[in-house]
């Protein structure tokens, strides 16, 4: 993937961050998108003590016409894209005994809406082209609902539906669509949690894992391989047995 054109969302912080700077570092020419302005800076300036290209892009994923007007940029800026990972994602515990319709319609309007946007568009012109791939950044707890993450189950579950979706006829199209799966990783976003995280990466790690997934064009890549094993389980289990495990994890 040696110069590459690179389209990072939700670079701010996180996965996304430590992504811009491993394919970066990997001669990758990186276009980075987050909300928040200082946080890109801080990113293409730890870019270039690297040695890395990364080029800031402010954005709010969840403005579909910002979302276009970014694309365009970026391809006139740096050229046609050669890969974009829609990764801008949110979390919010939303619970049965506390169930925010805004918080819930926020991780929802973030996580599927910010990627549906993503894929509205790039798809145009990569499926012109018949050239480019699109990594989706869904997690292993779309595999199953899980108690207190019934928003966030909810929205990655949709991004690995969409995924699977789409790619027999993006494969028609000639334009690559991935999945990344990642279990728990140290994010701002994960040290929000209450419970307990089994198998924590740091972003770094699970970044190298993500390139290395993405330069063998896997269509999922999905780490670590403790937390899949068990997240691959409970997708199988009949529902009597799902739910007598679940119900373990409700909080009292």
């Amino acid at each position: 993937m040696a110069k590459s054109v690179i389209w990072i969302t939700g670079a701010g912080k996180g996965i996304g961050r430590a992504l811009a700077l491993e394919l970066g570092a990997r001669g990758n020419i990186i276009a980075a998108s987050a909300r928040t302005q200082a946080d890109l800076e801080t990113l293409a300036a730890e870019g270039a003590a690297r040695g890395a290209s990364i080029y800031p892009y402010r954005l709010d994923v969840t403005d579909s016409d910002a979302v276009a007007r970014t694309a365009e940029a970026i391809a006139r800026d740096l050229g046609p894209l050669d890969l974009a990972v829609l990764n801008a994602g949110t979390h919010s515990e939303v619970s049965a005994d506390n169930f925010d319709l805004v918080e819930f319609r926020r991780v929802m309007e973030t996580n599927v809406m910010g990627a549906a946007n993503g894929l509205s568009a790039l798809l145009p012109g990569m499926t012109a082209r018949r050239r480019g791939r699109i990594a989706l950044v869904a997690s292993v707890a779309g595999y199953r609902g899980l108690p207190s993450a019934g928003a966030y189950s909810a929205s990655k579950a949709a991004l690995i539906a969409l995924g699977e979706a789409l790619k027999p006829e993006l494969d028609k199209a000639g334009v690559g669509l991935l999945l990344i799966n990642p279990g728990f990783v140290d994010t701002p976003l994960t040290r929000r949690n209450t419970f307990p995280m089994p198998f924590l990466m740091e972003p770094g790690e699970a970044a190298k894992i993500i390139a290395d997934g993405l330069e063998k064009n896997r269509f999922e890549t999905v780490f670590p391989w403790q937390m899949t094993f068990l997240m691959k389980l409970l997708k199988i289990l009949p529902y009597p047995i799902f739910f007598a495990i679940t119900r373990r994890m409700v909080r009292n």
